[in-house]
């Protein structure tokens, strides 16, 4: 197979409906609106979630949780994602988001934590480590600086 033979399933491409072009075209005249009312005109029709006057779904439903505006947001990265490296490396912020390990630098850094082994001696740089993440650093022979 090869990039000339290709083509859409059949039945995947349908002609666009050309609409209020004639009686015998079966959609002329009002184009398949009906005769009169909101959704007959243009522009008419009511916007998303609109009930036609009864209370809202979303406004009779109860509101509930709370969002802290102060929680922290930190990258995650396991002790066992850094096993790749070579021995002697310094894993920063820099060289996790380069090798693809944490999608996007949070604004308040990176967090290592202690799933999965270690088994080479790095130097991890990061902003906050758990307990486990540090014994596991400490124990392959590695060395842990908090940023």
């Amino acid at each position: 197979m090869d990039i000339q033979s290709l083509s859409p399933q059949r039945g995947a491409k349908s002609k666009k409906v050309r609409v209020g072009r004639g009686t015998g075209s079966g959609l002329g005249k009002t184009s398949g609106r009906g005769q009169k009312g909101q959704n007959s005109r243009s522009g008419g029709g009511v916007r998303p979630g609109f009930e036609g006057g009864q209370m809202p779904l979303d406004r009779r439903l109860p509101k509930r949780g709370f969002t802290n505006i102060f929680a922290k947001k930190y990258a995650i990265v396991n002790v066992g994602d850094l096993d790749f490296v070579e021995a002697g490396t310094v894993v920063d912020e820099k060289f996790l988001y380069e090798n693809r390990i944490i999608g996007k630098i949070e604004k308040d850094g990176v967090k290592v934590l202690g799933n999965g082994d270690l088994t080479k001696a790095i130097t991890v740089k990061a902003n906050k480590f758990s307990a486990t993440a540090l014994e596991k650093i400490e124990k392959a022979g590695g060395k842990v600086e908090v940023l």
